[in-house]
């Protein structure tokens, strides 16, 4: 692949700017040219088969594939392949660059035995905890990929989230921490209870093309720059993308924000909570997204959700979305919770500078299908209010209109919907333009004060 293909998929122009969109552009993907070196013709090509992998489906393979993967990564990488079969594996670790290629009928299914994955910090809910690595996981590594038509399919036997007989984190399917140069292209993905796909620490990552099917999130980018997700179909039972970037005292000092994430031609299906949520664990910041072209098709809660609370600190910045289908939102279209969403940190950011400062959402070009609430953007600290806000060009159908609060410089045009009963806008503290006519939004609560503890970086909280 060429690097004016690669820009061009993420959106991003020669010159690194974002066309037709209105605030800061993204910049370009910087790890392009390092990128081609493992794109091209690769060193070796090794078949697990030749390594003693049987796909039998009920032999484990873990050893053969591994060996596989560690000795192209020892002859200076390559592609490790996967032929059609099924193949029953522990977890395993992609080294630099490595592409894990997956033909037609190929499966990677994972032990139900958690003893076959490793125990090590990993991230879970924005803390540094102990718990089980990724199925497929990738650590400290450069120019990797995994692709192909084959499918990737976490144990059902693996249940929740947390291991009730260890209190560890449960295994997520893949997980690439503190890697760069990262491609997941074509594949199906099936997961259990627990997340899909957890990009931490990492830089230069992109999602093509790729199924993404479970039992809770989707993909969770966590802490990571410059990533693109595009043409992913999604079929969840929590966020189906949910952009992190760390909770409380631990993640505000660590300040390593999410940013530069370009989400577009995807298409969302969700069965408990939102199709894109930014948040809630934000203590590292959040910035520079962009979605564009994409469908919304069930959501339980809010299509798109930004969410976070007083005791995370940071900021969320610089949103944009355009273009987005909605339908089959059991909530609404869009919500503003910066009050009290997830739970609270042991160690949380005190005072003021625990508030998240939120600036620039802007949403354009919307089309809604029957969505019960268009806009519920009250949830907003009234200490720190949202400077910068959008909503244009927005057509369809809605049981209710748009409810603002605690908003500088709002702008809301051409909002053509129907079917709605009360008012179109009910505002509270908020200034702008395309405000005629609202009705007053009654007073909200704001949340207690957020008193400090003590903490030194790295200390563990009584239930992390």
């Amino acid at each position: 692949m060429k690097r004016r293909d690669f820009l061009a998929l993420g959106g991003v122009s020669l010159g690194g700017a974002v066309a037709a969109l209105p605030v800061t552009p993204v910049t370009a993907l910087a790890s392009t040219a390092a990128s081609e070196r493992w794109v091209a013709k690769p060193n070796v090509s090794i078949n697990i088969h030749d390594m003693g992998a049987t796909g039998d489906g009920t032999t484990k393979d873990t050893v053969a594939i591994q060996q596989a993967l560690d000795r192209c990564a020892r002859l200076g990488g390559g592609e490790v392949v996967v032929p059609a079969g099924t193949y029953l594996t522990g977890a395993l670790r992609i080294q630099s660059s490595t592409t894990l290629r997956l033909e037609a009928q190929a499966v990677l299914q994972g032990s139900s035995d958690l003893a076959d994955y490793p125990v090590t910090q990993v991230r879970w809910e924005g803390r540094w905890v102990k718990g089980y690595l990724g199925f497929i996981s990738a650590v400290d590594a450069q120019n990797i990929a995994i692709t192909g038509t084959g499918k990737i399919l976490g144990n059902p036997a693996i249940k929740g989230r947390i291991d009730k007989a260890s209190g560890l984190r449960n295994p997520a399917l893949l997980e690439f921490v503190n890697c760069k140069g990262v491609q997941v292209r074509d594949v199906y993905t099936q997961q259990n209870d627990m997340w899909s796909t957890h990009p931490v620490y990492c830089d230069d990552v992109l999602f093509f093309n790729v199924a993404i099917n479970g039992g809770a999130d989707g993909i969770d980018v966590d802490s990571c720059t410059r990533v693109v997700i595009d043409g992913c179909v999604f079929n969840t039972s929590d966020d189906c993308i949910s952009l992190k970037s760390g909770r409380g005292m631990e993640g505000n000092e660590i300040a390593r924000p999410t940013e530069d994430v370009i989400i577009r031609n995807c298409t969302f299906s969700d069965k408990i909570w939102a199709c894109i949520g930014i948040g809630s664990e934000t203590s590292g910041g959040i910035r520079k997204v962009r979605v564009d072209n994409c469908k919304c098709l069930g959501a339980r809660t809010f299509a798109i959700y930004i969410k976070s609370r007083p005791g995370r600190g940071a900021f969320i910045e610089d949103i944009v979305m355009t273009n987005l289908e909605v339908s089959g939102a059991g909530q609404g279209f869009l919500r503003f919770n910066i009050l009290d969403s997830g739970k609270q940190d042991e160690f949380p950011v005190a005072g003021t500078d625990g508030i998240p400062t939120i600036k620039d959402f802007h949403f354009a070009h919307i089309k809604v299908t029957d969505v019960p609430v268009l806009v519920d953007g009250a949830g907003i600290h009234p200490d720190k209010p949202l400077d910068g806000f959008s909503l244009t060009d927005v057509t369809g159908t809605c049981g209710k209109g748009i409810a603002l609060a605690n908003i500088h410089h709002a702008v809301l045009k051409d909002i053509k919907v129907t079917g709605f009963a009360g008012p179109l806008l009910s505002t509270r503290n908020v200034t702008g333009r395309g405000l005629d006519g609202a009705v007053p939004l009654p007073e909200g609560k704001p949340p207690e004060p957020v008193v400090a503890k003590p903490y030194v970086l790295g200390q563990v909280s009584p239930t992390a």
